[in-house]
């Protein structure tokens, strides 16, 4: 079990970054990372970072040292740590720069977690692995940049924002939409009160697999993969493409489903903009779930997660809405997805209007955002305490689903309320041996 999670409560909220920063040394104005985790998301942040000319990538930490994701070996593109070397090796010679190497490769994060001459680390691995390698970079005195959700379970998320705390930890969670104009501009326009008194938001995701996503033979794992250290702290199921490189949240040993792997998206900005970063709702059911019928996974294919929120505000986290964040008011409503936007008053939505005076903090770049605060010792657009919170109501939502019944939340002591088998139902988890 995870020792003491079970007992653990969070009555404050934990101070960000900003606030206890000053208590530690600044970071030099170049900064040396590693990466844990390079599939298709690690190697969106190796881009991100390959712009920057002030980080160094000093490790790269993947399992495999070239695999092709959901693909047979040799088919799409190719990933993994050594594949992410030549990526770093081929930039450099079209900058002009020199080609000496000075890139370790690893299998282990551990390796990563305790190298001396790092400032942060990234972590872009499954759900599963997601507390551990943050909590170990954390404790080896790393900042640290985490793919959403933050964490796999919610006392993991506990653990994080109580290390952020006490170690003036610089977290950034990879909800990378705050750093979108279109996504802060909905938000403004809930903030400053042009949609009136904000009466419900609708947060569409996407459905989840009703169906094996890929070959679903259990077979033995490739012999390049060390699959025992792949499952790590989660069980060691048997080894089938269609659990593992994409697909590997289905099952909820490894994720939350397709529910928790984009709640940490839409339902963030629905927190943005309702300003409750700090709180959350305060009850939660679970409605119209569906499940495919393979046992390879056992997420929800369809689901919705009815919200209660302060100031009789309801939402609908939901499968069957349109994919984005619809937020409606008493004078209007606006709606927002990647790279689009509709409202009720279409100027709204242009480019060069001015939603009020209160202002978001403005991010172009989400990793940017993150290095410039690990030099700053200033709080990232989204720390970890942000990411947890906007996840929750998918925690919820499991609990809800499985004790088929409401439950109320207390988002200041974050608690379930008169309610002991749900409380403990929701901060339970466990970790396989030797993790």
């Amino acid at each position: 079990m995870l020792a003491g999670l079970g007992a653990e409560r969070m009555d404050s909220s934990p101070v960000f970054a900003e606030e206890a920063g000053a208590r530690k040394v600044a970071a030099s104005d170049r900064i040396n990372v590693g990466i844990v985790g390079l599939g298709a998301r690690g190697f969106n942040l190796l881009d991100d970072l390959l712009r920057m000319s002030d980080v160094e990538i000093r490790i790269l930490c993947d399992l495999q040292e070239v695999h092709h994701r959901e693909l047979l070996p040799g088919e799409g593109r190719a990933y993994g740590r050594e594949t992410a070397r030549q990526t770093i090796l081929d930039h450099r010679k079209r900058q002009g720069k020199s080609q000496s190497d000075g890139i370790d490769l690893t299998a282990d994060f551990r390796e990563v977690c305790e190298r001396p001459d790092l400032d942060a680390v990234i972590v872009a691995t499954p759900d599963h692995w997601h507390a551990l390698c943050c909590l170990s970079a954390m404790e080896a005195g790393k900042d640290v940049y985490c793919e959403k959700p933050v964490t796999h379970w919610f006392s993991e998320g506990l653990r994080i924002c109580r290390a952020v705390e006490e170690r003036s930890t610089v977290f950034q969670v990879g909800s990378q939409q705050r750093s979108d104009w279109r996504f802060r501009r909905a938000a403004e326009l809930a903030r400053n009160g042009l949609l009136g008194k904000i009466e419900r938001v609708e947060v569409g995701l996407p459905p989840g697999y009703p169906q094996p996503q890929s070959d679903p033979a259990i077979t033995d794992p490739p012999p390049e993969l060390n699959y025992d250290l792949w499952c790590g702290p989660a069980p060691m199921l048997p080894y089938t493409r269609a659990r593992h490189h994409r697909w590997w949240r289905g099952h909820r040993a490894f994720g939350g489903g397709v529910l928790m792997d984009w709640i940490g998206h839409h339902n963030d900005i629905a927190h943005w903009a309702l300003d409750m970063d700090r709180s959350g709702p305060i009850s939660v059911e679970a409605v119209d779930w569906q499940f495919p019928t393979t046992d390879l996974y056992n997420t929800p294919s369809q689901y919705a997660i009815r919200c209660e929120y302060p100031g009789e505000i309801t939402s609908s986290i939901s499968s069957q809405h349109t994919e984005g964040l619809k937020i409606i008011g008493a004078d209007g409503w606006v709606w927002v997805d990647r790279g689009r936007m509709k409202a009720s008053t279409p100027e709204w939505t242009e480019r060069d209007f001015e939603p009020g005076a209160l202002r978001l903090e403005v991010s172009t770049s989400h990793m940017a955002n993150f290095i410039e605060c690990v030099k700053s010792r200033g709080r990232p657009i989204t720390p970890a305490e942000t990411g947890h919170r906007s996840i929750t109501p998918g925690h919820l939502g499991y609990v809800a689903h499985e004790l088929g019944r409401k439950v109320r939340w207390d988002p200041i002591h974050q608690t379930i309320i008169d309610d002991q088998q749900a409380d403990a139902l929701l901060r339970s988890g466990s970790y396989r041996a030797p993790w």
